[in-house]
């Protein structure tokens, strides 16, 4: 089964409300089109983080807004979309219940969130809640990059490097701050997917088991009672319409093929084909390249 890790759809209201997306983010008969002629079965629909909020009012407007005509869409295609529903991160105290509302009664079987809401990264305590609500019920967690203030944009706001440098850094900044506040160790159940191959995590890999075992040694830093790779192998990545077989090879050695996922990031990149392709050339026993293609999001969903 070819499963879609990361694509998405908006509301007409959001996209009306926002910068940068236009109708075609709207189109789901569009993106039907596509799955059937590229032999995509299922496809995983998350929220891309918008601006919307800051004209509509609240995330939690946008967060019923998006759940509400995405459920809609679940409700009619079922058996083509898996969907991740956003949380009012504005309002902590409903987003457990937003949850449950969404995954109970709206067909949700995933959670979507930013990398960060305003400086906030996801290892703050008001995520625990969520976490500890996810892990019961095994309801996996996507994790998409900020693209409002993303770490970096106080100093640099450029078309091109903002969404280049700081949106991969955002990411990758919230996978650390969740390995130096224990959570991926105290919530090991819970199922986080970093869009885009988790930022420059896997890059970093060495630098970081390096640095922990000599700040270790001086004792300056925390004892995460395991090296920073152990955690995050822990984690899934999607690989968000990439290519780059360098990228795959930094995420086989770090992740392994089981916490890989192949995701088209449709409709902000077209060409899903050659992403599947990408896999499809790799150097991998074939078992390891039909679980990133859909196997491993198969066993998840439990599909």
């Amino acid at each position: 089964m070819l499963i879609d890790a990361h694509s998405h759809w908006l509301p007409d209201e959001i996209i009306r409300n926002s910068h940068f997306f236009h109708k075609g983010w709207g189109d789901i008969e569009t993106q039907l089109k596509m799955m059937d002629e590229a032999g995509i079965n299922k496809a995983v629909l998350s929220y891309p983080t918008t601006d919307a909020h800051l004209k509509l009012g609240s995330i939690s407007e946008v967060a019923h807004i998006y759940n509400d005509n995405v459920g809609k869409i679940l409700k009619r295609y079922g058996n083509r979309f898996i969907g991740a529903a956003i949380l009012p991160v504005d309002n902590a105290i409903d987003m457990v219940g937003e949850a449950k509302r969404a995954t109970e009664e709206l067909g949700f079987k995933a959670i979507s969130l930013a990398s960060s809401y305003n400086g906030v990264y996801l290892d703050d305590k008001m995520f625990l809640p969520v976490y500890k609500q996810v892990e019961e019920k095994n309801i996996p967690i996507f994790v998409h990059s900020q693209i409002v203030n993303p770490i970096g944009y106080e100093r640099v706001k450029d078309p091109l490097l903002t969404p280049v440098i700081e949106y991969v850094f955002d990411t990758t900044i919230s996978v650390g701050k969740l390995l130096m506040s224990d959570v991926l160790r105290l919530y090991p159940k819970v199922n986080f997917v970093f869009a885009h191959f988790g930022g420059a995590i896997c890059y970093l890999k060495q630098r970081f088991d390096a640095t922990y075992a000599m700040l270790r040694s001086m004792n300056f830093v925390k004892d995460l009672q395991g090296a920073p790779s152990e955690y995050f192998k822990n984690i899934y990545v999607d690989t968000s319409g990439d290519t780059t077989k360098a990228n795959f090879l930094l995420a086989l050695e770090l992740m392994g093929p089981r916490r890989i996922l192949w995701g088209s990031d449709w409709p902000a990149k077209k060409d899903v084909t050659s992403g599947i392709k990408a896999v499809s050339d790799l150097d991998i026993p074939q078992d390891d390249k039909e679980n990133i293609l859909g196997g491993n999001l198969e066993r998840m969903f439990v599909l």
